[in-house]
C-alpha cells in the first residue's frame, strides 16, 4: 500500500519550485492558481526570499499549490491513501478528490490571510519541544498556559500560545527536553486562531465536497474519512485543533503502508516517517522536491501501489472504518439488503465509546467485509457496496 503526504508550514524554501516551471503547463497552471489564491505564485515560488514565503498568508497557498501541481506527474490513480499535515491536508483532500484543486487553492488563500490577520491580534508565537516523557512535556505546556498545537511523533511536540508563555517555558523546560522557538506568525491550532476558524468557515459552506476517492487521513485522529463533507468540516475546525500527526502515522503502520512519498517541498514528514516508523517493516520512502525525482517516485508506485486492472469488472464502493477499535454490524442488516446513503451500518467500539459507521453511498450490501467483534484500524474497508437500487 502506498501514501502519499502532503507537507505543511514550516517545509517551504526559497526558489523550490523553480525547477517544476520547466514542465509543460506548469507556469500558466500556477498564474491560474494565483488569480485564485489572491497572492503570486510564480513569484513566491521561484524568486521571493525566506521571509517574504514565511508570511502565512502567502504559505499556504505556495504549499498547497506545490503539492497539488507535483502530483500532476505522478499515477495517482495507483496511489491508496492521501494525508496531510496542517494546511497540507487542502492538498490531501484534493488528491483524495473530495475537493476541486481550484478549491484547495481558493481555501488555502483564505485560510492564510485570515489566520495572518488572527495572528496579528495579540503577541503569540510556538515553540518545538524536542525529547523529554511525553507525559511531562503536556503537563509542562499546560502549566505555562500554553496548548499542544502539533504533537508530530517521533518525540516532537509543538507549543502554542502567549510570548510570555513561551519564554517561561524556554526557560523552565521539560527534563530532557530542548525548546526551540520557531519563526512563525502566531499560535496555530490554538484558540486563538478562533476568527480564522470563523472566516474559513463562512467561505467552505458555500462548496459542494465530494466523497473520498481513496483512503483519507484526518489530521483530527488519524482517522479515515469516509464523507466530503466530513472532511470539510475538520478541515475548517483544524485551524484551532492540534494537529495529531502521531496517530496519523499510526494509522500508516497500522493500515501496513509500504511505501511513502512526500510531495514539494519534501524532507520534514519524511522524516518524521522514517524516525518514527523503523523495523523490517518501515515503509520505503522517496521525496519528490524535483522533477528529477519523479522517476523514483513513479518507480515506487509502480511496486506499492495498486494496479489497475484491464479486465472487464463490476466497480464497487467500500465502506472504512473510521477509528481503530472493534467492529459490530448494524443488527439485522445482510448481504443483498438495499443501503440508502447515510445508513448506519455498523460502529467501532472505541476506547471513546461507538463510533457509526454509515453508508457513504446507495446500492447493495454486497460484502461483509469485516464481521462481529473483528479488530479494525483506520481506512480498514468493512462494507462493499455495489449496483444500484
Amino acid at each position: 500500500m502506498l501514501a502519499v503526504l502532503s507537507p505543511g508550514q514550516g517545509s517551504q524554501k526559497p526558489g523550490f519550485l523553480t525547477p517544476w516551471l520547466d514542465l509543460t503547463g506548469a507556469e500558466s497552471r500556477l498564474r491560474w492558481w494565483s488569480a485564485l489564491a489572491g497572492v503570486d505564485l510564480v513569484h513566491l515560488g521561484t524568486a521571493a526570499d525566506a521571509d517574504e514565503i514565511r508570511d502565512t498568508a502567502r504559505t499556504q497557498p505556495l504549499l498547497v499549490a506545490a503539492a497539488l501541481l507535483a502530483a500532476e506527474h505522478l499515477p495517482m490513480y495507483d496511489v491508496t491513501l492521501t494525508v496531510g499535515h496542517s494546511v497540507g491536508e487542502l492538498g490531501a483532500a484534493a488528491l483524495a478528490g473530495v475537493l476541486p484543486a481550484e478549491a484547495a487553492i481558493t481555501l488555502a488563500g483564505v485560510r492564510g490571510r485570515e489566520m495572518a490577520a488572527a495572528c496579528a491580534l495579540e503577541p503569540t508565537g510556538m515553540a518545538a519541544v524536542l525529547g523529554g516523557n511525553p507525559d511531562e512535556v503536556l503537563a509542562s505546556i499546560a502549566t505555562h498556559g500554553l496548548h499542544p498545537a502539533n504533537r508530530n511523533g517521533a518525540g516532537q511536540f509543538v507549543a502554542a500560545g502567549a510570548v510570555e508563555g513561551l519564554e517561561k517555558l524556554a526557560a523552565e523546560p521539560p527534563t530532557k527536553a530542548r525548546v526551540i522557538r520557531l519563526k512563525v506568525a502566531g499560535a496555530f491550532h490554538t484558540p486563538y486562531m478562533a476568527p480564522a476558524e470563523a472566516a474559513l468557515a463562512a467561505v467552505a459552506a458555500g462548496i459542494t465536497p465530494s466523497d473520498p476517492g481513496r483512503i483519507l487521513l484526518s489530521n483530527l485522529d488519524g482517522a479515515a474519512v469516509n464523507h466530503g463533507r466530513d472532511m470539510v468540516q475538520r478541515l475548517v475546525r483544524q485551524v484551532t485543533a492540534p494537529v495529531r500527526w502521531d496517530l496519523c502515522m499510526r494509522t500508516l503502520a497500522d493500515l501496513g503502508v509500504t511505501g511513502v512519498i512526500e510531495l514539494p517541498p519534501a524532507g520534514t514528514l519524511a522524516g518524521l516517517v522514517k524516525r518514527e516508523l523503523k523495523g523490517a517493516d518501515a515503509p520505503e520512502v522517496v521525496t519528490l522536491n524535483t522533477p528529477d525525482d519523479l522517476p523514483a517516485a513513479r518507480d515506487l508506485i509502480a511496486r506499492h501501489g495498486m494496479a489497475p486492472s484491464h479486465e472487464p469488472t463490476m466497480h464497487f464502493r467500500v465502506v472504512v472504518a473510521p477509528s481503530a477499535g472493534t467492529f459490530e454490524p448494524a443488527e439485522g442488516l445482510a448481504e443483498g439488503d438495499t443501503l440508502r446513503t447515510g445508513q448506519v451500518v455498523g460502529h467501532v467500539t472505541t476506547r471513546q465509546g461507538p463510533v457509526e459507521v454509515t453508508a457513504h453511498d446507495s446500492g447493495v450490501l454486497t460484502e461483509w467485509l469485516a464481521h462481529h467483534d473483528d479488530p479494525v484500524a483506520p481506512g480498514q474497508p468493512l462494507v462493499r457496496i455495489g449496483g444500484n437500487p
